[in-house]
């Protein structure tokens, strides 16, 4: 698309009628749309197979985990009661969501050869991968394509004719508990995502991408776009005024207070404690996390956004800390607890993919670290910890990252074939603590 559509919901509505026009008319095997965080991918994915339901095209959805399986069920019985849809899962006692159990439409089984003849049915690329047998499916959607494997793609491959590949290029790599050297830079490489692989066999296949984040603020859209998706930049479905976030106490200046007023203020601030090597669970910056949590529910933070016209309460179901290791993760909650905090997500960058609150707090992966590693400069870890944010996002650090990453340049080795992905986790720390830097505020505990 060469030209540029000024109105943001016009943009979107646009790419959508592209990708669906693809979807359901075109005569390409697979179609691939790339969406930046907060751009409706889910919401695409519903509609994609309502649409293709309709017009009488019988449908499975695959999708990584099976909170997003059920996640999808509940989405399409929300937008069709009446439209049957089976939810394929495995014989473990909580396989799924229970809650599908009360919903008419929705047959569960543990075999897909019970669910033939249904408009629609659901399950992990995991459960798809023992699905023999059986008559293959005319269409496909394969949900968070970039978090898939190819060898898991492969498994699946032979259930369907043509498929839509909806994921976010910019989220964290598939995740492998073997090492993959020996593949790297080979077209079949099993560990390397199933869309960048897909792409590499099928390079004519129609790409679109979802040009709008209805989640990130217009304080950080710009941020976002540019450290993490140069080649396919996004922006704001907001304006600078649509949202707004406000606080019912006064600051007590405190150096929590004041990161929380400038957040507030600009969309991002950073609560620098001072240099220093430290454990990964840095005691101090553990504490600097809860206690910015505590201080942001204590002075009764509001929330004014497109979604309401009168001020909401930040409530603690809406705020989120999230690191990179779950050990950082267990000694967070733990000092919310001390702090009497309860009700605040806290967890890794893996598992808040796809998640959205109004207020997050960062715990950034190189704070305090000696070595800047290949996990903690992974962009995709990074993109996802500043990317879950409706208002504002406070990212708690050590002094002295800039100096640690110009010391310590990426020693990864060199391997032919082998795409070199860009950004890299260099240079996106480097434009992300380029602007934080400007929304400081000094911590000396």
């Amino acid at each position: 698309m060469n030209h540029e559509v000024s109105d943001p919901s016009s943009a979107a509505a646009e790419a959508t009628r592209g990708i669906l026009r693809d979807t359901l008319h075109g005569d390409a095997r697979g179609v691939v749309v790339d969406s930046p965080p907060g751009a409706g991918k889910s919401t695409l994915v519903v509609r994609a197979a309502l649409e293709l339901a309709a017009a009488g095209r019988p449908l499975m959805v695959v999708a990584q985990t099976n909170a997003q399986v059920d996640d999808l069920v509940l989405r399409l019985a929300e937008k069709e009661p009446e439209l049957p849809v089976g939810r394929l899962h495995a014989s473990d006692a909580d396989a799924y969501d229970k809650a599908l159990d009360a919903l008419d439409g929705v047959v569960t089984s543990t075999k897909a050869a019970d669910l033939a003849g249904l408009p629609v049915v659901v399950s992990t690329a995991a459960k798809w991968a023992h699905v023999k047998g059986v008559e293959p499916w005319r269409h496909a959607i394969v949900d968070e394509a970039y978090q898939m494997r190819s060898d898991a793609l492969l498994a699946v491959a032979g259930l369907f004719e043509r498929a839509l590949f909806v994921g976010d290029p910019g989220q964290l790599d598939p995740f492998s508990v073997v090492g993959a050297e020996q593949w790297a830079g080979l077209s079949y490489d099993p560990s390397a995502s199933a869309v960048s692989t897909l792409l590499a066999h099928n390079p004519d296949l129609p790409q679109h991408r979802l040009p709008v984040s209805w989640r990130l603020p217009a304080s950080a859209a710009p941020l976002v776009s540019e450290a993490f998706y140069p080649y396919t930049p996004f922006r704001a479905g907001t304006g600078h005024g649509d949202r707004r976030l406000a606080f019912g106490a006064a600051s007590d200046g405190s150096a929590a207070d004041r990161v929380l007023d400038e957040a507030a203020e600009s969309g991002w601030g950073l609560l620098e404690l001072p240099a220093r090597h430290t454990p990964r669970t840095d005691p101090e910056a553990v504490r600097a996390c809860a206690l910015v949590v505590r201080r942001l529910l204590d002075r009764g933070a509001a929330a004014v956004s497109e979604r309401a016209e009168h001020p909401v309460p930040v409530t603690p179901d809406r705020v989120a800390v999230g690191t990179a290791h779950r050990d950082q993760a267990a000694a967070v909650r733990a000092a919310l607890a001390d702090l009497g905090v309860a009700g605040v997500t806290v967890d890794t960058a893996n598992r808040l993919q796809g998640r959205e609150y109004d207020v997050t707090v960062v715990l950034h992966p190189l704070s305090g670290r000696p070595d800047a590693t290949a996990f903690h400069l992974e962009t995709g870890r990074l993109c996802v910890l500043a990317s879950r944010h409706r208002h504002a996002c406070v990212v708690v650090c050590r002094e002295g990252v800039a100096d640690l990453l110009d010391e310590h340049p990426s020693t990864e080795p060199v391997q032919l074939g082998v795409t070199v992905k860009f950004p890299d986790g260099w240079e996106a720390n480097h434009a992300v603590l380029s602007h934080l830097s400007e929304h400081r505020v000094a911590w000396r505990p």
